[in-house]
């Protein structure tokens, strides 16, 4: 199987099940379905079409959409004629989608629709080796005469009109891809620096997927949800690479927004998503459950612990009581399914979470809804997943132990290495990075981690996040951060401490389920800043930070923290788009506060430029309020 590529296992999969559901999207409420023969035939017409162009071997199609079924056909169509697809996060700003783009040397951009060729044409003198840019939608483009724009409709008739002249051509293109060609350039989330193009080829994507197959079971009739960016390695694993080698049916969200809602019209029978939908869930049936009646608020309080309890000694291996039984029994008639129904896993077999490490109180949940949820760990550089829990082997804390066919180390300074025909061929035009990266065969991570005693794979931190107070006491902010995620108040956190004489906490709070609560307290505001800065806040946040602390270890526990004025953004570099904190530019950008926390003040001013979704900016003044822990001090003697 890893000598085969891509593009035939598409031309596999339409020869011997060619009316089967390949790819559907929901437009204008009714799911519109492409066959795997449907599937060829766009992928025939845009691959043609873009020989006609000139497009070829080796040349780069950057695609700036969100998840469509042409963008799975644009990739494929890319590697039949041996070029490159270099999919791009669709929210990024213009800057970063720049560098990429140029950095990648794409000649052809295919954009979903108007708001995404704007931003080309925005950029079109910074990226001079463009040739030519693909839109998908013509909404709104009527009027648009720049010489730089082709529909995909036109396009496809190129194909459709070179596939009359020559036939067998397509055939010949895709008999011709070899597993050692590079299938995709996927950026890495540049959390310390420019973004890597990770070169991927044909044989590690499939590698890959062998990999947890081998673990695994999928099925033809399975559905899959295509929501997270197509520029994620996550997402390219899965519903590009995973559908094509299974055979399943990938659906497309109507939009992001409604990504919930077709959640549940689907019920997925698999699914993987980073940490942060995981906490967005909880906070959901969190809050969900404040606003619902009393009899439903009882029983909730009174039979998810059951569900807790039961859940631990499951994966403990250790038998339920009777009482327990008869508990998780009820629990599962009255609570535990109507949940998993609601949330759309009613027939979900295996639910994923990766990307980062979940906090074990968000897992421990929805183990105890009876979901499925397995801890993932892999890289872009070794195709995306490379360790998996296994079912009836699952352990708070882990990521399970590495694919049949991926050998893992910890270097002597505990960094995860690893080795499998998964890793990555090496970063583009970046050899530098690759001789750091890629030693010996081996794939340096960059990653802490320690093996508990059955082999399983305990993910600390990122190695060079791991830190330690004054007095040498090691902790890892992300562990604690995890654990402030928790609550449903709470939507990212900064732990800082490094060579400090305590932890500090600098927190976003979450401004609907804070606005909510706050409204059923009449307690009045008008923006994020106002309502971060209320005492009322300050006290809900201290129960959580306090909450938080009983299950640190003394050493480690927050002793102050504050609540910052604005969201930390991806459009400002203060967290990359997969959510990751870049710890680099937040501890400089945010100097005075995190100082503040290390000094007798009880406030800090600050002065912030905020820019608005229109590009609209405002300048921010404001106190922010230093509050100390109550258990943290204490403990500390102050």
């Amino acid at each position: 199987m890893p000598e085969m590529t891509l593009p035939q296992f598409l031309l596999k999969n339409a020869r011997e099940h060619p009316t089967a559901s390949a790819l559907r999207e929901k437009e204008k409420g009714i799911w519109q379905e492409w066959s795997w023969a449907d599937y060829l035939g766009h992928v025939r017409a845009f691959a043609l079409g873009l020989v006609s162009l000139g497009f070829g071997r080796d040349d780069k199609l950057a695609i700036l959409s969100d998840n469509r079924p042409q963008v799975y056909a644009a990739m494929v169509a890319a590697q039949v004629v041996g070029g490159i697809p270099v999919p791009v996060f669709q929210d990024a700003i213009a800057r970063e989608i720049q560098y990429v783009i140029d950095h990648a040397d794409a000649t052809i951009v295919f954009a979903e629709d108007q708001e995404q060729v704007d931003k080309i044409l925005e950029l079109k003198g910074s990226l001079p080796k463009v040739a030519k840019l693909i839109y998908e939608d013509p909404k709104g483009l009527r009027h648009y005469a720049d010489p730089l724009l082709m529909s995909l409709e036109k396009l496809e008739e190129l194909g459709r009109k070179l596939d009359g002249e020559r036939p067998g051509l397509f055939e010949e293109l895709v008999r011709s891809t070899k597993s050692h060609d590079v299938a995709l350039i996927c950026y890495t989330s540049g959390t310390t620096g420019a973004p890597k193009g990770a070169m991927i080829s044909h044989a590690n994507l499939v590698s890959a997927i062998q990999g947890i197959l081998e673990v695994e079971h999928y099925g033809r009739t399975d559905q899959m949800l295509a929501y997270l960016p197509p520029a994620w390695i996550g997402d390219t694993f899965w519903s590009l690479a995973g559908s094509l080698i299974v055979g399943c049916t990938v659906n497309c969200p109507e939009r992001p927004e409604t990504v919930l809602e077709n959640l549940r019209e689907i019920g997925p029978h698999f699914m993987i998503a980073p940490p942060r939908i995981w906490e967005n869930l909880v906070s959901t049936v969190q809050i969900k459950m404040a606003d619902a009646s009393w009899a439903k608020r009882r029983l909730y309080t009174w039979l998810m612990p059951a569900g807790e309890e039961a859940a631990r000694r499951a994966m403990e291996k250790r038998p339920l009581s009777l009482r327990l039984r008869i508990l998780h029994a009820l629990g599962e008639f009255l609570v535990f399914a109507p949940l998993r129904d609601q949330l759309g896993f009613r027939r979900t077999r295996y639910a994923y979470t990766g990307g980062a490490p979940l906090g074990p109180e968000i897992f421990l949940f929805f183990r105890s809804l009876g979901i499925n949820l397995k801890q993932v760990y892999g890289q872009t550089e070794a195709g995306g997943v490379s360790c998996v829990q296994r079912d009836g082997d699952i352990k708070l804390g882990t990521v399970g132990k590495p694919f049949p066919n991926t050998e893992v180390r910890l270097t002597e300074t505990g960094e995860v290495i690893s080795r499998s025909p998964c890793v990555f061929v090496g970063y583009y035009k970046n050899p530098e990075a690759t001789i750091a990266t890629l030693r010996d065969g081996w794939l340096y991570s960059g990653d802490a981690a320690l093996f508990d005693q059955d082999g399983h794979l305990i993910v600390i931190d990122r190695a060079k996040d791991v830190t330690a107070l004054a007095d040498s006491t090691k902790f890892a902010p992300q562990f604690i951060e995890n654990k402030l995620k928790f609550s449903p108040y709470i939507k990212e956190a900064v732990a800082v401490g490094q060579d400090r004489p305590y932890v500090g906490a600098m927190v976003n709070i979450d401004m609907e389920n804070v606005g909510k609560w706050a409204e059923r307290r009449q307690i009045a505001y008008t923006t994020y800043t106002d309502l971060a800065q209320k005492t009322e806040v300050y006290d809900l946040i201290a129960e959580e930070v306090e909450r938080v602390n009983r299950d640190l270890p003394d050493g480690t526990r927050i002793n102050k923290y504050v609540l910052l004025h604005k969201e930390l953004d991806p459009d400002d570099e203060e967290v990359t788009r997969t959510r990751k904190v870049r710890r680099g530019f937040v501890a400089k950008k945010y100097a005075d506060i995190i100082e503040a926390l290390y000094s007798e003040a009880r406030s800090v001013g600050v002065i912030a430029v905020i820019t608005y979704q229109d590009g609209r900016q405002a300048t921010v003044r404001t106190e922010l309020a230093i509050r100390q822990v109550g258990a943290a001090r204490e403990l500390a003697g102050v």
